[in-house]
């Protein structure tokens, strides 16, 4: 290999990187598409010569490889917060008087605020990681802390750089992909030519296509992303948020044109209500604005509440609403029996999604609503996001051959038990606890997350093991076999075997989850896990009375009545029996409450540590007889600090409270 070809190969990597950028970011080419592919074409050639040439950055590395097995879990070193909400001009300067009261309580003064106001992009955002100045991950926001690594597809998106000049070490760049109105109909108008199904909306397309194995699907449908923000970067400071965002775009990054910089709340108020108007005139969809404090050592005073940051808000839009006809009501089961209304639709396109389905809560909300069928009815996208009849349209009640009211069945769809209304509830329920369609809530309630928590087992498939004979209560899940999946549609040897491994996995999942799981009545997450930390043992919870029960911290007489009245049924007794004898752990190991190398302290978590999630290190911090608190007291012990802890650890270092890492927590702990 000639020096010459290392320089042309280099030559043609710099002119594809720059007409790239004029193409995808600027839209504003220089030269022709033929050219561009003449240039690239030449490029192909050379590194299929001298595979030793081939770069991580090269224009010709978008086409993706080879399919990948699974979505890898990634750790967000800092955050990708969610944000609270406002709906209305009242919210939204609330929202600032609220950020002054709280500067003012740690001595700033009448603060000049300059915010950023970004429409919020109806997408899925991610998080690209750049290694002197080479992308080498991209990931999903997941649940903030952890998400998915979607580097394969990523790279196949033109708007995205591969490769950024004058980068400092390590940058971090946050971005919302999404799927433009034009390409969107454009990508549902092939697929229907080719027999293929059609997206629901932009949106699913868009996050969808992210999250698929296969980075050739990704490459073939017109998917871009605008930046909107840099989270870790090292080697480079910035004042605020405004300066971030102007640094993006002089490095190659497609920041939203309409993006503003104002300097006071009625200017943002003005600004939110233009795009309102102007939502359906653009491109792509938006479903409200964002808008951030710039001053980033103000957004570092202000710090995070929860998973929410004080210093950014969202201004939502009103949902959107149709009118449509109700063509029927039915009723689902629950887990416990009760009956819950939906509407059934005539379809109708609202915000974006065809709705053939809409909840109608329960009964009462029901008649409180007096739809009926045939009505022409007021549908809902609450948040955007589920359905829901909000009234009849007002000339729907002067018809006058309009049916009579909806009453909830006398018998249950599925098993065709008599229903029952106990006194004082607002449901109507099915009595029978061996109905199909209650049983497979409960075993959906199971495997789900904050439960056993074991992927790979959602409504589909916990559906088609039922339906299949596999599978009649919790307990089944743990026989299952990789052979007897392998037998059904969908599986193939290795996700068989995964699913298998993940079940199995579960049995360790932890005393208070397995609380949760089984479906008590009244008891979720917290109660399950306060349950398991009084008791210890399911064998001491069977046997406790419900005064005993009644000391477990947020348990009242009535709860701790019905909780001790379930725990006595002898087909929940039948199923505890079940689950110990296939392994599953229902004992909390370590001392008792009150006791143990951390009794008697108090710990206050903030920020992301780097491997422990803040329920593994709460869970542990219990087990071990400490107590975790949500604010910092001069009575707090620790603070246990990972990466952007916010208010809390400036608080404990006023207070002189002892801080942590991960590292001094794991020493604490047995």
């Amino acid at each position: 290999m000639s020096v010459d070809v290392e320089q042309r190969a280099a030559q043609l990597r710099e002119q594809l990187h720059h007409h790239g950028y004029r193409y995808y970011v600027l839209d504003d080419p220089e030269i022709g598409d033929d050219d561009y592919d003449r240039l690239l074409d030449e490029l192909r050639a050379i590194e299929a010569a001298n595979p030793e040439l081939v770069t991580p950055d090269s224009p010709t590395q978008r086409v993706g490889g080879e399919p990948v097995s699974s979505l890898p879990k990634v750790q967000h070193e800092i955050p990708m917060l969610s944000l609270a909400n406002a709906r209305s001009e009242e919210e939204l300067r609330a929202w600032v008087a609220r950020m002054r009261t709280h500067l003012a309580r740690e001595g700033i003064e009448d603060p000049q605020f300059q915010f950023v106001a970004e429409p919020k992009i109806d997408g899925l955002a991610i998080s690209l990681r750049y290694e002197e100045g080479v992308l080498v991950r991209g990931a999903t926001r997941g649940n903030g802390e952890i998400g998915e690594d979607v580097t394969h597809n990523l790279r196949t998106i033109p708007t995205i750089p591969l490769k950024v000049d004058d980068a400092p070490p390590v940058l971090e760049v946050r971005g919302e992909i999404y799927m433009s109105l034009k390409d969107f109909a454009g990508l549902n108008e092939r697929r229907a030519e080719a027999g293929l199904s059609t997206f629901m909306n932009p949106r699913n397309a868009a996050a969808g296509t992210i999250r698929q194995l296969d980075p050739r699907l990704a490459r073939e449908r017109p998917l871009s992303m605008w930046s909107y923000g840099i989270g870790r970067v090292d080697g480079i400071q910035f004042k605020g948020h405004w300066e971030a965002l102007e640094w993006l775009r002089e490095h190659g990054f497609r920041v939203n044109a309409d993006v503003r910089r104002l300097d006071s709340d009625d200017e943002v108020v003005a600004q939110c209500l233009a795009w309102q108007e102007r939502r359906g005139n653009l491109d792509f969809e938006i479903d409200g604005v964002v808008v951030k404090v710039s001053d980033l050592e103000l957004q570092r005073r202000l710090g995070v509440v929860g998973r929410d940051p004080r210093w950014a808000i969202a201004w939502k839009f009103p949902p959107t609403t149709k009118v449509t006809t109700l063509k029927d009501i039915m009723w689902n089961v629950g887990k416990f029996g009760d009956l819950h209304p939906f509407a059934v639709l005539e379809p109708v396109h609202v915000g974006g999604v065809t709705v053939k389905l809409a909840t109608l809560h329960n009964e009462e909300d029901l008649a409180r609503k007096d739809v009926r069928v045939g009505d022409d009815v007021i549908v809902l996208r609450a948040g955007d996001v589920i359905p829901q009849v909000l009234s009849p349209a007002p000339h729907a009640t002067e018809r006058p051959d309009r049916a009579d009211a909806p009453r909830p069945p006398e018998h249950c769809r599925t098993c065709g038990t008599k229903t029952v209304k106990p006194e004082g509830s607002v449901f109507t329920k099915c009595p029978n606890q061996l109905c199909p369609e209650r049983q497979w809530q409960l075993l959906k309630h199971f495997v789900s997350r904050g439960a056993m928590d074991i992927d790979g087992l959602g409504e589909k498939q916990v559906g088609q093991l039922q339906q299949a004979g596999l599978v009649r209560t919790a307990a089944d899940f743990y026989r299952l076999t990789p052979e007897q999946l392998s037998e059904l549609d969908g599986y193939a040897a290795i996700s068989a075997r995964k699913i298998v491994d993940n079940i199995a996995a579960s049995k360790e999942r932890g005393f208070g989850h397995v609380l949760f799981a089984i479906g008590l009545e009244e008891v979720g997450f917290v109660t399950g896990r306060n349950l398991a930390q009084r008791f210890r043992t399911i064998d001491a919870l069977l046997a406790a009375s419900a005064e005993e029960i009644e000391g477990t911290p947020g348990v009242g007489p009535k709860m701790a009545q019905r909780i001790h009245e379930q725990l006595a049924e002898p087909q929940l007794r039948a199923l505890v029996e079940d689950l110990r004898a296939v392994g599953v752990s229902m004992a909390l190991e370590g001392p008792p409450a009150g006791e143990g190398p951390l009794a008697g302290k108090t710990f206050v978590l903030t920020g992301t540590l780097p491997d422990l999630t803040r329920e593994q290190a709460t869970e542990r911090i219990e087990a071990a007889g400490g107590r975790v608190t949500s604010s910092v007291s001069k009575k707090t012990d620790y603070v246990v600090a990972g990466a952007t802890p916010g208010s809390k650890l400036e608080k404990a270092e006023r207070l002189d409270v002892a801080v942590l890492d991960e590292a001094g927590l794991l020493a604490l702990l047995p």
